[in-house]
């Protein structure tokens, strides 16, 4: 099950969230983007180079959202699916995702397009 955002998600995030919300960040090794994050375990970890992008696992996501739920939807006898709902205003329900950081990456995209977030 996928754990962190993916280097996309984290890019876009990096524009939206206050950098000290991420708990995980991508590094550079010679020149490249490494494809699996470091975990942030001390405030110091903060002080990466310019080229490393934060990342975030499903806690720091579930922190930056107000007020929400996780759905957790069975499918089939191994297939879960999840989906995230704020409860602002009247509340939003997210789509279904095959994992709960694609549902949380969802839900803080569309309340920061609503500027709920």
């Amino acid at each position: 099950m996928k754990t962190y955002t993916d280097l996309e998600q984290s890019k876009k995030l990096s524009e939206i969230l206050p950098l000290e919300s991420a708990d995980m960040y991508y590094y550079t090794v010679n020149g490249d983007i490494y494809k699996t994050p470091n975990m942030i375990e001390r405030i110091d970890d903060l002080d990466v180079d310019d080229n490393s992008i934060p990342c975030w696992g499903l806690a720091a996501l579930l922190d930056v959202l107000p007020r929400v739920d996780i759905e957790k939807e069975l499918w089939s006898s191994d297939k879960y699916d999840f989906r995230v709902k704020a409860y602002i205003d009247d509340g939003y329900a997210g789509n279904w995702f095959n994992n709960p950081i694609d549902a949380c990456y969802e839900m803080i995209i569309k309340l920061y397009k609503r500027k709920l977030l």
